[in-house]
């Protein structure tokens, strides 16, 4: 590495080519940079007693190249400042040529911007990056460049120009020549020029450390075509990066990330994407670079059907793909990347693929339902493609290795999924949203309409509202604002309508009338329905949950005979033992099943609890209440007890998820032979 301060003329003059490698970015300086550049100028043109301004560095490798050829010398860094320095006297020559001083144009364009006597790229001493190579070649080219105009921001090759278009706007033709002058002989850069044994990449790296920051895949494409001789980078870039970039844009970090999770077969995380291509790759030669990008840009078609399912050919694979993107959980696509190129090389058949989607779906819902922590999927999902290959080199198809491998990696079986489905507040912000519409709009569909239904004009209804009015309080009685809170989010109080802003927190009667004279299935189950209550919205519930069962079916093995503990189930019966995560407690009212689940979850998770407190501020005080029937809890809260069994069985399912636990972690086993008493059955008032 040889380094020197030199004037800019020492570098643009004479016979040579700067040309930008792929790893850099296209021209990104923007007015902030233009107007700090252009001041600099300003203080030389006006104080001639000042020497130089020293404007950063160049840092430039020289490539070999035939000696018929133009000395060409790749642009390491510097890019930026010298693409803007070309455009300047660029700008320069054309107003001089306006101005009639032909003599000052001839000269800037034949001494400074393009080698006279030779032609095609070699004309050129600057080739900035693929995308900004034919507008600079096109602004050399021509004599004057038609202005980009307009209000709008100012921003790439064109917007340079116009910036500094505007300031020289009243330049005279001996006012250019000073200009020129200072550009070329009193603006001072270090040049910096890399030994053959140098590692220009590396160079680049560090030289960006305090700049822009570079993404992941920007270092990615350093790494690449480093690797690439100067010849090929404009066929390697056409043919496998630009593509890619192309289709995936903003997204092709993350793709690149998953493709290396694919690939490696476990968990990375974003900023070691760079780090792990280079092990990838390794010592490989450079044809076995290309071959590796080759293989990346394939992949990255794979990954564009997967995030943008419109793209799919197959019909039913694109519903399926669909689908599973509303899940949103992409920690499922490095499993898909390797099953979509099965697919594509004929390993698996279109049906085959289809089920293993469903399968996919199947196992994201079941969890989703039933609260199981989405962070485990990282552990799942990387490795699962050769758990199932596994299999399938012991005899199993794909689908039956994928469904053994799924069913003990927190599969929920029928009874917990059921519970859940009748107990969880399904409904929620953000991704919950879109899940808990994307479960109503299924079962809506399982029931077989012989008309399509346009779900993009409906959305989620809380027939019960989610602020409660004067008729809805009287309705729900004296618990009102209990019962809101245990119910209003859970499946049974959800349907769907278009109605939704006309219903809002209308009365049950009102908002009746509406939903039988919807053509969905859901809303004909208020036909027959006087009221809405905690005991219509568990009926309900159950329903629902049975039509669940149906469409996302158990893929697993033999199910255990363990009965859940349903708020409907808890009606009329007497409790004999908590089960909380395998630890067996004896109690001999609902009560005590209460207080023992509150206290495990207090202890067990402090934030759960607290967050459940904030959701049932009626049930979970810091203090005392005399018209309530209360205990105090070893964290110092006090719970009511004169709730209804299935209040609590309720409420106790929804501090399991709080407390992040899964579904069969708590039950209740009941004497089953006791009769449910003829008066208020479901009060509890021990």
């Amino acid at each position: 590495m040889k380094a020197s301060e030199t004037r800019l003329q020492q570098i643009i003059e004479g016979t040579k080519q700067y040309y930008v490698p792929l790893f850099q970015r296209a021209y990104s300086w923007e007015k902030r940079e233009w107007s700090m550049l252009w001041q600099d100028l300003t203080d030389l043109l006006e104080d001639p007693s000042l020497p130089y301004h020293f404007i950063g560095s160049i840092v430039t490798m020289q490539t070999s190249s035939t000696p018929q050829s133009v000395p060409q010398y790749l642009l390491i860094d510097g890019q930026q400042r010298l693409t803007t320095i070309f455009i300047l006297l660029t700008l320069i020559r054309d107003k001089a040529r306006l101005l009639e001083a032909e003599e000052l144009a001839d000269s800037i364009h034949e001494q400074l911007l393009v080698n006279k006597f030779r032609k095609g790229i070699e004309h050129y001493r600057l080739l900035p990056t693929q995308a900004d190579r034919n507008t600079f070649c096109q602004l050399i080219d021509h004599k004057e460049v038609a202005r980009t105009g307009g209000k709008g921001k100012l921003e790439g090759i064109h917007g340079c120009y116009d910036f500094f278009h505007g300031k020289i706007a009243r330049f005279t033709a001996e006012e250019l020549k000073t200009l020129q002058e200072v550009v070329v002989s009193r603006l001072s850069v270090v040049s910096i020029v890399l030994d053959a044994n140098d590692n220009p990449h590396l160079v680049f790296e560090s030289l960006n450390a305090k700049g822009r920051p570079l993404t992941q895949a920007d270092l990615v494409r350093n790494f690449f075509f480093m690797r690439v001789h100067t010849n090929q980078h404009d066929a390697v870039y056409q043919q496998h990066w630009q593509p890619m970039q192309e289709a995936l844009g903003d997204d092709l970090t993350e793709f690149i990330r998953q493709y290396l999770i694919q690939e490696r077969g476990s968990f990375i995380r974003q900023g070691d994407i760079y780090v792990e291509l280079k092990r990838v790759v390794g010592e490989k030669t450079d044809d076995a670079a290309i071959a590796t990008l080759q293989r990346i840009n394939t992949f990255a078609t794979y990954y564009k059907h997967l995030t943008d399912p419109d793209t799919e050919p197959d019909p039913l694979i694109r519903k399926y793909l669909f689908r599973l993107k509303r899940l949103n959980l992409t920690t499922i696509h490095p499993f898909l990347l390797a099953c979509y190129e099965d697919y594509k090389q004929g390993k698996i058949q279109s049906p085959e693929f289809v089920q293993v989607l469903q399968v996919l779906e199947n196992f994201l819902v079941r969890r989703f339902v039933c609260n199981v922590p989405t962070r485990d999927l990282n552990k799942i999902f990387p490795l699962l493609y050769g758990w199932v290959q596994g299999l399938v080199q012991s005899g199993s198809t794909f689908l039956d290795g994928l469904k053994i491998e799924l069913q003990d990696r927190g599969y929920p079986a029928d009874a917990p999924f059921k519970t859940s489905l009748e107990t969880t507040d399904l409904y929620g912000a953000g991704d919950r949203l879109d899940r808990t519409r994307f479960i109503l709009e299924t079962i809506e569909e399982s029931f077989g309409h012989k008309e399509t239904i346009s779900f993009e004009v409906l959305s989620i209804e809380h027939v019960m509202p989610q602020t409660l009015s004067n008729w809805w309080r009287q309705h729900l009685g004296s618990d009102a604002e209990d019962v809101h809170a245990v119910y209003v989010h859970t499946l049974g109080n959800l349907t769907l309508t278009g109605y939704n802003s006309e219903l809002s927190n209308s009365s049950f009667p009102e908002k009746r009338k509406k939903l039988i004279q919807s053509h969905l299935e859901l809303n004909r189950y208020f036909q027959h329905c006087e009221s809405w209550t905690s005991q219509e919205i568990q009926q309900r519930a159950e329903e629902l949950a049975q039509s669940a069962l149906k469409v996302w079916a158990y893929f697993g093995g033999k199910q255990t005979s363990t009965s859940f503990i349903t708020p409907r189930t808890a009606t009329g019966k007497t409790p004999t033992t908590l089960v909380f995560r395998g630890e067996r407690i004896p109690v001999t009212t609902w009560s005590d099943v209460f207080i023992q689940t509150m206290e495990k979850v207090a202890i067990l998770r402090p934030e759960g609890f607290e967050q459940l407190a904030a959701k049932y501020p009626g049930i979970i005080t810091e203090t005392p209440a005399q018209s309530k029937r209360q205990t105090k809890l070893s964290n110092g809260m006090y719970i009511d007890l004169k709730m209804s069994a299935s209040r609590i069985v309720t409420i106790c399912r929804q501090a399991i998820v709080y407390a992040e636990l899964f579904p069969d972690s708590w039950n209740v086993e009941i004497r089953e032979e006791q009769d449910a008493p003829s008066a208020q059955p479901d009060l509890i008032t021990e």
